[in-house]
């Protein structure tokens, strides 16, 4: 795992190098394209405020992988790189190879994004009763 770990670093640390150099990107181009007045007819402002909002989005998705990556260096110089955050089983290399940041192996991924979804469901049920009996209410 020694020599799988070495080279998952220089994995890694090339994809921090990238995920800088496009956050760096997507900085300037944002500074080329903000202007204090509006111009254009209201199809080009609405246009103009998605692709801000979607640059927006993509910035904070690389800031996002950014950390994920420090978190992964900072495991393999604990000696932590590689093992299940949840089942403390040994992450297959494959799964390292694709996602080298990954904290889970598949199995407890898996797991946590059902349970992340039933309480989305959840949530999401209790929203809509409560706005159900707030409508009654108001009859």
């Amino acid at each position: 795992m020694v020599d799988a770990q070495s080279e998952m670093k220089s994995v890694l640390l090339k994809m921090k190098e990238d995920t800088l150099s496009e956050i760096k990107r997507a900085l300037k181009s944002g500074a080329n394209t903000t202007t204090g007045e509006p111009s254009g007819d209201i199809y080009d402002q609405a246009s103009s405020e998605r692709d801000r909002e979607l640059d927006l989005l993509l910035g904070d998705r690389e800031r996002e992988k950014l950390a994920n990556i420090e978190e992964a260096l900072l495991r393999i110089q604990d000696g932590e790189y590689g093992i299940c955050e949840e089942c403390e089983e040994e992450i297959p290399l494959g799964r390292l190879k694709v996602l080298p940041f990954a904290r889970y192996c598949v199995k407890c991924k898996s797991d946590i994004e059902k349970q992340q979804a039933q309480t989305k469901r959840f949530e999401e049920d209790r929203v809509y009763r409560e706005i159900a009996l707030g409508e009654e209410e108001e009859m």
